[in-house]
């Protein structure tokens, strides 16, 4: 078994992990929503899963990603490989900057018994945004993988 074969394995098993981490918050808030009561565990799940599964997958990403460019003989100067690494800043900076930090709010809002207040909703709803904008950016990436576009 070749070192490009061990690396491109970790490396899909990362993405696999990270989105499929990422994906499944929309299940988590879905059946928070249909039940209040469960909106605390629903976000600190999402809270555990953001930082000990998708957040280290995504770093493991980067790494073997890197990796691969050197093992796989490619230049940094490979569009695909260039627009992949811009748009992982992007979503790493929106993450950040607004996803986590409102992901931390809605919870203290929550362990404060507050689920129905517009402050809260507010910040629902711009951890909706912001999660749709961060997962439309990650298939962005996934399209550059796959198809490796050129100009």
């Amino acid at each position: 078994m070749s070192v490009l074969l061990v690396l491109k394995f970790i490396h899909i098993l990362a993405a696999i992990t990270a989105v499929g981490s990422n994906i499944s918050y929309t299940v988590w808030i879905i059946r928070a929503q249909r039940d209040p009561s469960h909106t605390a565990f629903a976000l600190n799940g999402i809270r555990f899963l953001d930082n000990r599964v998708a957040n280290p997958a995504y770093g493991v990403l980067l790494l073997t990603g890197l990796a691969l460019v050197f093992v796989a003989g490619y230049s940094f100067l490979t569009l695909w490989i260039d627009v992949a690494l811009v748009l992982f800043v992007v979503v790493v900076v929106l993450a950040a900057a607004f996803y986590t930090p409102t992901l931390r709010d809605q919870i203290k809002l929550v362990e404060a018994g507050d689920t129905t207040s517009a402050a809260f909703e507010r910040l629902a709803s711009r951890n909706q945004t912001f999660g749709i904008a961060i997962g439309v950016i990650v298939l962005l990436i996934l399209v550059m993988m796959v198809f490796k576009p050129t100009l």
